[in-house]
């Protein structure tokens, strides 16, 4: 039996900051020898840190494929077959203090809620934010759930946003939930459409973003983009110009896959970084005039939106019980939106001025 890349953790959201510790992926290959043995007993013997019991529970979530083929835990494995399994991590030692702080919860039902996260929040506890954060708050929500653990860093997360990006997120209520919601993702069935204002004018009305993204080798804080197969993971960024705003483009994105800061770093990597994001260059004026009140109106924008400004509108999934589809939306947050008004006023008022450089 060989073993290709025997534990790759799964990139699940979003934009991105995803949530790279919920969920393990498995894959193993059996051998031209193999004897026919039941699926379940296969991966215990190759699995150590995980019992019958647990592959069984993966099996009848449907989260156990053999080529590709979703089986059942009797399935026995053939000399070749290519088995692929996903599992949740087992908690963590540490205690989530449940916090009465304000989120706004669009939709819920037995399975599931749906958040509109505010910008500025922490989605998850981490070094410098213990307290405060999304979880906190859903710790609290959450404390009569089934699912809800105190020590479980992450309770219902299937995904995640940036502290600074604000958009819907979904919150699994049960562990079937989770995990198959979790599938979703990993399998880039999900939908998930962002708006961002990026700096420049995109030469094309819509395109694709494709390259490795991974940590930067000199600052582990960033993310990089990096030629396909040297480093990172693949990533691919859709996006659509909804609007031109002059020296900004509004930008619809759609994301082919989730890994860490994927569009702010995308965008960067292309010379049209995100308006206002400080960690990839975008808090600078990268475009317009020379002109002293041009300066001080981006100035001025800076302080309207002062985060970058990206925002994760929609969010469509597979019900995880019903099996619709099911898909939600919000509105784009105060800040963003003045944002975008105003370069619509600069750009309908503004007089041509001679000297400018685009």
């Amino acid at each position: 039996m060989t073993e290709k890349e025997p534990l790759d953790k799964i990139n699940i959201d979003a934009e991105l900051d995803v949530n790279q510790e919920q969920f393990e992926h498995f894959r193993f290959e059996a051998d031209p020898g193999q004897t026919p043995l039941r699926i379940d007993k296969f991966l215990v013997a190759r699995m150590f840190n995980s019992s019958r019991n647990k592959i069984q529970d993966a099996a009848n979530n449907g989260n156990i494929f053999v080529n590709d083929v979703c089986v059942k835990r009797n399935y026995k494995v053939k000399p070749g077959d290519v088995i692929t399994i996903v599992l949740s991590y087992p908690p963590r030692e540490i205690e989530i203090i449940a916090q009465d702080i304000p989120i706004n919860i669009v939709y819920e039902d037995d399975s599931f809620l749906i958040v509109n996260k505010e910008p500025g929040m922490v989605v998850h506890p981490s070094y410098g934010h213990y307290s405060g954060t999304m979880v906190n708050a859903l710790a609290f929500h959450l404390q009569n759930s089934p699912l809800f653990n105190a020590k479980d860093p992450r309770p219902g997360l299937v995904h995640r946003i940036d502290k600074n990006t604000s958009g819907i997120l979904v919150i699994a209520k049960t562990e079937d939930a989770k995990t198959k919601l979790g599938l979703q993702f990993f399998n880039k069935t999900s939908d998930r459409k962002y708006r961002a204002l990026v700096w420049g004018d995109l030469k094309e009305d819509e395109g694709t973003i494709t390259g490795h993204v991974g940590r930067n080798l000199k600052n582990r804080k960033v993310m990089d983009v990096f030629p396909d197969g040297e480093y990172g993971k693949h990533a691919v960024t859709h996006y659509r110009v909804l609007e031109r705003l002059g020296y900004v483009n509004l930008v619809e994105c759609i994301l082919e896959t989730g890994r860490t800061h994927q569009i702010r770093v995308h965008f960067k990597s292309i010379g049209h970084p995100l308006f206002n994001d400080a960690e990839y260059g975008g808090d600078d004026i990268r475009k317009g005039t020379t002109f002293t009140k041009y300066k001080q109106f981006v100035q001025n924008c800076f302080k309207i939106c002062p985060r970058q400004a990206l925002h994760a509108k929609t969010l469509g999934f597979i019900h995880p019980v019903t099996e619709e589809y099911v898909s939600f939306d919000s509105e784009i947050p105060e800040d963003m939106a003045t944002l975008i008004q105003k370069w619509r006023d600069y750009t309908s008022n503004r007089p041509l001025e001679v000297g400018e450089e685009d």
